[in-house]
């Protein structure tokens, strides 16, 4: 596959350039860091960054050119390509590399969920060839590019996260990824704070229904009633597939059986029944793998394929994580968290663990108003639960406690280092306890976990 060349970037971006040399660029990258020979070095810019600094220091380690903003003044001794806005530049650049991939293109979003259905989705298709996937959740205007850009003449399928920060988002990011399948797992609060309501919220998520063209599919969770609902955004020619647990669906799953290490369940499809196992915990993990069992029938994929496939999952770090020492069960899910998945991560560890169960849960970020309310409720959650000890980091985390102690909670401990709560973690804990770790990812809770 030809690599991209000056004279079509230059093209692509709009952009003023020092050169007409006809070279061809080895690869893509906004880290100075990761330069080698023959590169394109995109110097983006942030509030409290901007990588023009490092556009003579990449030049220097063997970039081809840099791309910088037609406002940068410095004289180099290189290739320099001037556009509006190098973050649009980047994406179009990405979006025509894409555009070289006549592969099916997944695109995954929803407010819970989505990192790990995209790991389903890609273990779906194993027996498809070679699979390409984002890494971790690098999903945002950044993350999305760099995805599409590690793209190479071996990929079979690509199956994309994209996340969501505001109206037009995903919008933006579709028109980059241009998706053949999309598939959303939920509308949820997450994400409350930027747009104000849940039904601006979907409406946000929404944009990747109206995305799909003609002869694509979208796969939408019957179950979440804002994305149900989206089946009546979908274009002519649009292929819908819905899946869900308790709502009637296409795809269904009963028989659900949540063990120490995986969950069993059935998959009913046109009047067929299907056993499955996941090497994943709890019933919104067969909900998600629904959504990835939807891609596999659609891209023809057999049943035998796609259960060989899933059950070969490799998951994202920190995502109900399980790990076992010294006679103690941790549930390592900080990866992130909203107040639905808080809730779904207490609920299946009381379904599945016996012996005293610890909650170590920090602040929920992006909440706004509702910040103190679903917090306390979250407290609540784990009375119902069966929780014997909470332990809570951050000014969030009080309110998570406060709720705790008013549903009847006695063993409630608040702490606003790593250090004071790792203590009293190991002044607590028992041989056959089980602790539940969780918080928004800028809790960096995993820090807890290494000090005990």
């Amino acid at each position: 596959m030809n690599k991209l060349s000056l004279a079509e970037i230059s093209v692509i971006t709009n952009a003023q350039t020092n050169s007409t040399a006809d070279i061809f660029f080895e690869h893509v990258t906004t880290d100075s860091r990761k330069i080698s020979s023959g590169a394109l070095f995109i110097a983006l810019k942030g509030e409290n960054f901007n990588g023009e600094n490092f556009a003579e220091e990449s030049l220097s380690k063997g970039a081809a050119a840099v791309v910088v903003s037609r406002s940068f003044d410095k004289d180099l001794d290189g290739i320099i390509i001037k556009v509006d806005d190098t973050l649009e530049a980047y994406q179009k650049i990405a979006g025509a590399w894409r555009n070289r991939f006549d592969i099916p293109v997944i695109a995954v979003t929803g407010s819970n969920g989505k990192t790990t259905t995209k790991d389903l989705t890609a273990a779906a298709l194993n027996s498809f060839g070679h699979v390409h996937k984002t890494s971790g959740n690098f999903n945002n205007e950044v993350g999305v590019p760099m995805t599409l850009l590690d793209m190479n003449d071996k990929t079979t399928a690509a199956v994309i996260e994209i996340g969501m920060r505001g109206l037009g988002q995903i919008e933006s990011l579709a028109k980059v990824v241009r998706p053949t399948i999309g598939i959303i797992t939920n509308v949820s609060e997450a994400h409350i704070e930027l747009l104000d309501s849940i039904e601006n919220i979907a409406k946000a998520k929404s944009e990747l229904v109206k995305a799909i063209p003609s002869g694509g599919t979208i796969i939408l969770n019957a179950d979440n009633k804002y994305t149900a609902a989206m089946t009546k955004l979908v274009r002519k020619g649009v292929n819908v597939i819905t899946y869900g647990l308790e709502n009637q669906a296409e795809l269904m799953a009963t028989y659900i059986l949540i063990g120490s290490v995986a969950t069993e369940f059935t998959l009913t499809y046109r009047g067929e029944d299907f056993d499955f196992e996941i090497p994943m915990l709890g019933r919104h993990n067969v909900s998600n793998a629904l959504g990835a069992i939807a891609v596999g029938l659609t891209l023809g994929l057999s049943i035998e394929e796609i259960q060989r496939g899933i059950s070969s999952l490799t998951t994202t770090k920190m995502r109900f994580e399980v790990i076992r020492r010294d006679g103690l069960t941790i549930v390592n899910d900080a990866y992130n968290a909203s107040p639905a998945s808080m809730r779904v991560a207490i609920k299946t560890t009381s379904e599945v663990y016996d012996g005293r169960l610890i909650a170590v849960l920090g602040d929920m970020l992006e909440l706004g108003e509702i910040a103190e309310q679903v917090h306390r409720e979250i407290g609540a959650e784990l009375v119902e639960n069966k929780f014997d000890t909470l332990i809570t980091l951050g000014e969030l985390g009080k309110f998570i406690a406060a709720g705790a102690r008013e549903a009847g909670l006695k063993n409630v401990y608040t702490f606003d280092t790593h250090e004071a709560a790792a203590k009293k973690i190991l002044e607590l804990v028992r041989a056959g306890d089980t602790i539940l770790f969780k918080a928004s990812h800028v809790m960096h809770m995993e820090k807890i976990i290494e000090l005990i």
